[in-house]
C-alpha cells in the first residue's frame, strides 16, 4: 500500500493495523464503473464522492481493485445485504423469476447485492457455456448497481456410495470449476458449495474423508479463476460449529472460507452469539432464514391421547418473526470482526404462501432487519 499500516486481503478488503477494520467501496466515475478500494479512514458520501474520489486516486489509502471484480455502489459495506435467487426460483411452488427479472427485483427491493443459484432455472452451466452468454447478465447487473456477489453451487460430495464406478466427486469438482469460470465473468467473488450427507451411521470416517478431499480439489479449482470457495454449513458433514471448524482444519486450504449460517445451528440449540463470534474471522458470507416451530403429535386411539413426534416441524417466516436469536448472532459477528455478505433466502414454504406479493413483503422486511442488526 505504501503507507505501512494496511494491506489488501484476498477478498478485496483493506485491512488496517489501527482498529483491525476493513472496508470496500466502488467509485463510479463518468460513464465507466471503476472499482477502487478505500482505506477505512477515507469515508465518502454519495454527495461528495466524485471530488474526493479524484483526490483519493493519488493517496496511499486508495488502490485500484482487480479489474474483474464488480463491487456494489453502496459505500458502507461492513455487512452487505444480499438477496438469494433461490427465493424466486419456484422450487417449493412459489413465484418464479428469470435471472434477469430477479436482478431487477433485487434492485427494486433495495438490495445492493445478490447470490444466484448455480442451476436451473437460474444460472445453469448448460445454459451459459461461454463468456459471451454471460455478458448480458453482467451488464444488466452493473446498470442496476447490483453486485453479483456469490454463485451458489449445489453439491453433495458423499452421494453415490452405491455406484463407486461413477466418478461423482470428479464430476462435481468439474461443476464447481465451471461455476468459478462463470463467477469470474460476472464479477462474483465467491462460489458456494455444500459438504455431504452421511450415507450410513457406520460411514462417518469415510464420508468425512471424502468431503475433505473433494473440498481441497474444489478450492484449488476455484482458485485458478481468482474466486473464493465458500462452504455453507448445510449438509450433515460439518453442520455444527465444532464439526465445521474441524472440517476446515482438515481441509487446510487457504482458498476455502466459511459461509456460516445461524439457522442450522439454531435448530440444533446452539448459542448463536458464541458461534457467530467464534466463526466470524473465517467468514465471507452468512445466509439467513427465520422459522417458527410447529409441534407435531399423532393421535393414539387406544390411549385416547396424543404422542409427541420429534423433531418439530418448522415454517419459514420473514426475518425477525421467528424464534432464532438473530440480534445475538449479529452481536457475535460484529465482535468477531465479520465484514461480508449477509444473504436472505426464502428456500422453503413461507408463511403467507408463494405469491410474488408475499415474497416481496418478506424480502423488504428482512432487508430492514439486516440493516438494523448490522448497524
Amino acid at each position: 500500500m505504501g503507507n505501512g499500516d494496511s494491506e489488501i486481503d484476498d477478498f478485496g478488503f483493506i485491512k488496517t493495523s489501527k482498529g483491525g477494520g476493513r472496508k470496500q467501496a466502488s467509485l463510479f466515475l463518468a460513464e465507466n464503473p471503476i472499482p477502487f478500494i478505500i482505506h477505512s479512514r477515507a469515508f465518502l458520501t454519495e454527495t461528495d464522492f466524485p471530488k474526493k474520489a479524484i483526490r483519493a486516486l493519488g493517496s496511499p489509502g486508495c488502490q485500484p481493485a482487480p479489474p474483474d471484480r464488480n463491487f456494489a455502489t453502496n459505500l458502507e459495506l461492513n455487512m452487505t445485504p444480499t438477496l438469494f435467487s433461490v427465493s424466486y426460483a419456484g422450487y417449493w411452488g412459489q413465484h418464479r423469476l428469470s435471472v434477469a427479472d430477479f436482478l431487477r427485483k433485487a434492485a427494486s427491493l433495495g438490495y445492493p447485492a445478490v447470490e444466484i443459484g448455480g442451476k436451473r432455472p437460474h444460472l445453469s452451466t448448460l445454459d451459459y457455456p461461454s463468456e459471451e452468454s454471460l455478458t448480458p447478465l453482467r451488464d444488466l447487473a452493473r446498470s442496476l448497481n447490483v453486485e453479483i456477489a456469490t454463485i451458489a453451487g449445489y453439491t453433495d460430495f458423499t452421494v453415490g456410495a452405491g455406484s463407486p464406478e461413477v466418478p461423482l466427486v470428479e464430476m462435481q469438482v468439474a461443476y464447481v470449476r465451471d461455476l468459478a469460470r462463470m463467477a469470474r465473468t460476472l464479477g462474483a467473488k465467491i462460489v458456494r458449495v455444500f459438504s455431504g450427507y452421511f450415507t450410513s451411521p457406520t460411514a462417518f470416517h469415510a464420508d468425512w474423508t471424502k468431503c475433505v478431499s473433494a473440498l481441497q480439489m474444489s478450492a484449488e479449482a476455484a482458485q485458478a479463476f481468482g474466486v473464493t470457495l465458500g462452504l455453507q454449513n448445510h449438509h450433515d458433514v460439518g453442520v455444527s460449529t465444532e464439526t465445521f471448524l474441524e472440517l476446515f482444519r482438515d481441509v487446510g486450504h487457504p482458498n476455502l472460507k466459511a459461509m456460516f449460517d445461524p439457522w442450522s445451528i439454531g435448530l440444533q440449540g446452539e448459542n448463536l452469539y458464541e458461534a457467530g463470534k467464534r466463526m466470524a474471522p473465517l467468514m465471507v458470507q452468512t445466509t439467513l432464514a427465520d422459522y417458527v416451530r410447529l409441534d407435531r403429535f399423532a393421535y393414539r386411539q387406544h390411549l385416547v391421547n396424543y404422542e409427541r413426534l420429534d423433531p418439530p416441524a418448522v415454517r419459514a417466516v420473514p426475518l425477525g418473526d421467528g424464534f432464532l436469536e438473530m440480534p445475538a448472532f449479529f452481536k457475535g459477528l460484529k465482535e468477531g470482526g465479520f465484514k461480508g455478505y449477509v444473504a436472505y433466502e426464502m428456500c422453503s414454504p413461507l408463511r403467507g404462501g408463494g405469491s410474488e406479493t408475499n415474497l416481496d413483503a418478506a424480502a423488504r422486511q428482512s432487508l430492514a432487519k439486516i440493516r438494523e442488526w448490522s448497524a
